[in-house]
């Protein structure tokens, strides 16, 4: 698996040839797991199918209870991933964000990933 670098502001890194992307490595995969929670359903124009459901089943009011479990489907459907190790989410409500940490074990082995949602 290659994977394009992203910057801590969520762009592509250039200018730095190969050292650009990620390689067999499950730094690679952790980086897919980012991008596919990040990618809103109907976003995708050549896809609409494809996303995370965030509108329908982790915003908003009683989604409390099923927002993890949409949210844990989706890490363990990311191309590369083996299993989820681990899982822990933290809602903060005034400044409506989640945070998601989570363990996983990759076909190049294992890492964590952190994602501010």
């Amino acid at each position: 698996m290659r994977y394009r670098k992203l910057d801590a502001g969520g762009d592509y890194v250039f200018g730095h040839g190969q050292a650009d992307f990620y390689q067999d490595t499950p730094e690679a995969v952790a980086q897919a797991v980012q991008t596919r929670l990040g990618l809103f359903t109907g976003e995708w124009f050549l896809n609409t199918a494809e996303g995370t459901p965030w509108r329908t089943d982790v915003l908003g009011k009683n989604t409390t209870g099923a927002y993890d479990m949409v949210i844990k489907e989706r890490i363990l459907d990311t191309d590369g991933v083996i299993s989820l190790d681990s899982y822990g989410s933290t809602l903060d409500r005034n400044s409506r964000s989640l945070a998601v940490t989570a363990r996983i074990t990759t076909v190049y082995g294992a890492t964590t990933l952190q994602a501010n949602l």
